[in-house]
């Protein structure tokens, strides 16, 4: 079983993301500090992007910020190396597949290995190509995340076959945020993932309530939140810790 697949062994799992480097690389190493103690049980890193095509305006925000603020790729890796010693959660990037190719495929991996990631997740890498980075993603011990989305409908078996380390569900339609409802049919779309893996399987996308992230672990293994997160960094800068782990805890204990 994987470092990540253990993260769902305590229960529902709470998975939070952060941006890397929004407002400064000090910070983010804080916050992740910060929401494990608060109860997270994986936590996500968005490395900064300038097309971070999947993320709606409140991410795409924290980005800018991050790259602004001069955040680079090998800092954020530096910054992870240091972190690493003082968390014991799996750790994920979120990334797209330009930026790794701009590293180099071979390079970035043993950097997450070094680093101590557990996996990557790619949103713009399309199950049919997922052999750009699977054998590399195999070959240094890191978990490839899958997406399964509203319309993969006749692929979801395909996708969830193959996953590794966890599933991740989007539960709606569009690029990340807040919302005010979640209207797609969550548990039959776990329902189908789990008739074709064992894998733990985790909804994200537009939650950000405690009422929100209970109704979708009830029908799955997990939440992931991720913009309401941000909102807080973008709102507290540098003195958003206790505001954020405030907030994790809220949605731990929502899922207890």
């Amino acid at each position: 079983m994987s470092k990540i697949a253990q993260a769902f062994q305590n229960g529902k799992a709470f998975i939070s993301f952060v941006t890397g480097g929004d407002p400064d690389l000090e910070t983010s190493e804080k916050l992740i500090v910060a929401m494990e103690k608060a109860g997270a049980d994986l936590i996500e890193i968005g490395i900064p992007f300038s097309d971070p095509i999947a993320e709606g305006p409140v991410i795409q925000e924290a980005n800018e910020r991050a790259l602004a603020a001069g955040c680079t790729t090998d800092k954020l890796f530096d910054m992870v190396e240091s972190v690493r010693t003082k968390v014991s959660v799996p750790l994920v990037f979120l990334t797209y597949i330009n930026p790794i190719y701009i590293y180099g495929k071979k390079r970035f991996m043993e950097r997450c290995q070094k680093a101590g990631i557990d996996g990557i997740i790619v949103p713009d890498l399309p199950y049919e190509e997922k052999q750009e980075l699977a054998p590399d993603c195999e070959s240094y011990g890191i978990d490839l995340i899958s997406l399964i989305a509203p319309t993969s409908k006749e692929r979801i078996r395909m996708i969830a076959k193959e996953a590794k380390g966890f599933i991740y569900c989007v539960s709606s339609l569009g690029v990340t945020g807040v919302r005010s409802e979640i209207r797609t049919d969550i548990g039959e779309m776990v329902k189908q993932v789990r008739q074709a893996s064992e894998l733990p399987v985790a909804v994200g996308f537009g939650i950000s309530t405690p009422e929100q992230a209970a109704a979708m672990a009830a029908v799955s293994d997990g939440a992931i939140v991720g913009s309401a997160i941000v909102k807080l960094v973008a709102k507290y800068g540098r003195d958003s810790e206790e505001p954020v782990a405030a907030y994790v805890k809220s949605m731990k204990d929502a899922l207890r």
